[in-house]
């Protein structure tokens, strides 16, 4: 978690300047780790540092520094003063920005002290470099349904996934929400092939045929988690169509159906929360770094 180059620039773009307020640095328990940041203009802001009495006071700061101060650094415990209990502290930067920084982007915030040596996201001796966002885990959910809405939905604001949503149809789809991409697939299992090998797919179309198409392309192809929608008995004749296909019993059972928590119910939200649920429980291939959530 740390600078995403892209968001910023697409902010400014629409904003004008905005200030930046960044966690350099989290001691104990705090809502948000170091890296998290937020972006304020006059009229709004996108992202959060943990909500709270901590991020108002940081708006106000922010705006502050938006209407011509310098950058600031700002040591808060997190306790009665802030009508708090987390009983933590952070150290907040803000700064204006009116361009895109550069990476790696170190600069002095406070202080006098010449630059130490610093690798990666480091902040000491007054100064704080940032490099850019690590990729997040890809997850591509299949179906733009009410199911995969909520799955969207739920999964796009966390740090933790890129989200991929594909349909067949563009009228198909509802609003996309920060956080995902939409694709149009004429063709949903031909798609497949331009997944990553290390995607985590969700299955939930409104055929089943395309639905075992998409198994049957996802065992193809590879992944790191497939799960698919549907009940004991579509689960059946889908091990048997696919191992009729060429795929061997052990290959199949790396599908999982059904998805999410069964019982936390049908309704599309229960569902979203069990299967996201379940993919935050999970450990990815290579502990794959999170991305920005400015």
């Amino acid at each position: 978690m740390t600078l995403n180059p892209a968001e910023i620039g697409a902010v400014l773009a629409v904003h004008g300047p905005v200030a930046r307020v960044l966690v350099a640095q989290a001691k104990g328990s705090v809502p948000r780790g170091a890296g998290t940041s937020m972006l304020v203009w006059a009229d709004g802001f996108q992202g959060t540092i943990g909500g709270g009495a901590l991020e108002w006071q940081a708006l106000a700061r922010a705006r502050e520094v938006l209407a011509g101060g310098g950058p600031r650094v700002d040591r808060i415990p997190l306790g009665p003063a802030l009508g708090q209990c987390c009983g933590g502290s952070v150290t907040l930067v803000t700064e204006r920005l009116e361009v895109v920084p550069p990476l790696p982007w170190l600069r002095r915030v406070e202080g006098q002290a010449g630059a130490p040596e610093m690798r990666g996201f480091a902040f000491a001796d007054g100064w704080l470099q940032e490099v850019a966002t690590s990729p997040a885990r890809p997850v591509w959910v299949w179906g733009a349904g009410h199911v995969g809405a909520a799955l969207v939905g739920t999964l796009a604001p966390l740090p933790q996934f890129d989200v991929i949503w594909v349909d067949t149809d563009a009228a198909r789809f509802p609003a996309i929400p920060q956080g995902a991409e939409r694709l149009v697939a004429v063709d949903p299992g031909r798609a497949m092939a331009h997944a990553p090998g290390t995607a985590e797919h969700l299955i939930l179309t409104y055929s089943h045929e395309v639905d075992l198409a998409l198994c049957h392309a996802a065992l193809v192809r590879g992944f790191t988690f497939c799960g698919l929608i549907g009940s004991a008995s579509k689960w059946a004749r889908f091990r048997s169509r696919l191992g009729a296909l060429g795929h061997s019993d052990a290959e199949i059972d790396r599908i999982t159906c059904p998805i999410g928590d069964p019982s936390l119910g049908k309704h599309p939200q229960a569902i979203a929360i069990g299967v996201a649920a379940r993919l935050l429980s999970r450990t990815p291939p290579g502990d794959l770094p999170m991305k920005d959530t400015t």
